[in-house]
């Protein structure tokens, strides 16, 4: 009798990377006007710009936003 279940490959599914970056880039270009609306906000808020600015701000909130998509 043969086993099988010893040299069984484990099928793992892994995101497409252009897939990937074709929605990282439409959430980054979705979030940025409201990453600079409030990187100006802050700004004004403060009187002096802050550190991160709103292409870092929106860059962040897609490599958060896009995993999540792909996850579920």
């Amino acid at each position: 009798m043969t086993d099988f279940t010893s040299d069984h490959q484990v099928a793992r599914h892994k995101t497409p990377k252009a897939e990937f970056m074709v929605y990282f880039g439409i959430i980054f270009v979705a979030t940025l006007p409201l990453a600079t609306l409030t990187w100006a906000l802050a700004a004004v808020r403060t009187g002096s710009l802050t550190e991160k600015g709103p292409i870092k701000r929106a860059w962040s909130q897609a490599r958060i936003i896009t995993p999540m998509i792909f996850s579920a």
